[in-house]
């Protein structure tokens, strides 16, 4: 199956090919939404929306998904960081505590039907010292990722436990897009 991914994410096109999809990505340019008064799962499907709509219209025949990922705790979002001191307040107000990863999927099929959902996930940090957080923060590019991590690279290092779907943390909840995309094949 050939997929046109809204998105310039290399985490989410990794995560699909590795699926078995043939994946052509292509920018959206949507302006992405930041409004703490909606909830987590309404943030991600309106920006997610917003993505899929802009390049459906410029190619209509083929299976567009536009995916946003929203890290939330306490009623606060954690997008991406504006720079490094942004990602160090991130890490360290996500230390020692649980938060929720919520991605919201939209895809539009050939022919105009649109499917969404959202996928969330918690997740729980190990507590991190200023030393260690600095030390995470030099190894990865935290400023394209929301909430400034990247379960796909830890191995332990900042993330103690994730409870759902671990593609879901990483960009892309392949499961359930699966059971979405599989019987269409």
């Amino acid at each position: 199956m050939k997929i046109l991914l809204a998105s310039a994410s290399p985490r989410r096109k990794w995560l699909l090919e590795e699926a078995g999809y043939s994946v052509r990505c292509e920018v959206s340019g949507a302006d992405e939404l930041e409004d703490d008064s909606l909830a987590p799962a309404a943030l991600a499907l309106e920006n997610a929306s917003r993505k899929a709509g802009i390049v459906s219209v410029r190619f209509p025949d083929e299976l567009v998904i536009a995916a946003d990922t929203v890290v939330a705790m306490d009623g606060s979002f954690y997008g991406k960081p504006s720079d490094m001191d942004d990602a160090f307040r991130m890490i360290s107000e996500l230390s020692g505590k649980t938060h929720e990863v919520v991605t919201g999927v939209v895809i539009h099929f050939p022919g105009g039907e649109k499917q969404d959902f959202a996928e969330s996930s918690l997740v729980t940090f190990r507590p991190l010292g200023p030393d260690e957080i600095r030390a995470y923060l030099a190894s990865i590019h935290p400023l394209d990722k929301a909430g400034a991590y990247a379960a796909q690279d830890d191995d332990g290092r900042i993330i103690e436990r994730i409870e759902g779907s671990v593609t879901n943390v990483i960009g892309l909840p392949l499961e359930r897009l699966g059971e979405i995309l599989g019987w269409r094949n």
